[in-house]
């Protein structure tokens, strides 16, 4: 009995982690800003740095020098079931709804914006995965993943 009564206790004196924001380095400050607000439908942009599209908040931050502007590197596959990894880099993943995908990608088309990987599919672990990929201005990509399970039939 007592192991759970300490057990509680040390949980409720746990500190709690907030939402997450990536940070990135970019090469011009205010073109970034730009293209998240016009072209990623991001609707709120502050002079800190921070923009929010929905559920989502990315940190833009001016780069001192174009050269230390580095989005993520291909991340060496490994196999987790029948998923050996992503062929490409991933700097952020957006879990969308699985018909919202679309709908994102010809939004950011329409506004000349950078689609890095179109919409594709793929079936494992007894899901079925939708991902595309974003791209901003300086080469971060911007995973967008829905997943279901299989229609029963």
């Amino acid at each position: 009995m007592s192991e759970s009564v300490e057990e509680v206790t040390t949980e409720q004196r746990r500190g709690k982690f907030g939402g997450t924001f990536p940070v990135r380095l970019v090469s011009d400050f205010k073109k970034s800003q730009e293209y998240y607000r016009d072209v990623l439908g991001f609707q709120e942009i502050s002079v800190w740095g921070h923009v929010t599209r929905d559920e989502m908040t990315v940190i833009l931050q001016q780069a001192v020098s174009s050269a230390d502007v580095r989005p993520n590197a291909v991340s060496k596959k490994r196999q987790i079931g029948e998923f050996e990894g992503p062929d490409q880099s991933w700097d952020s993943f957006v879990h969308v709804e699985w018909d919202d995908l679309d709908l994102i990608v010809e939004e950011v088309r329409s506004k000349g914006g950078i689609i890095a990987v179109e919409p594709f599919f793929k079936a494992h672990n007894g899901w079925e995965f939708r991902n595309a990929i974003l791209q901003d201005l300086d080469g971060y990509n911007i995973v967008l993943g829905g997943m279901r399970k299989p229609a029963q039939g």
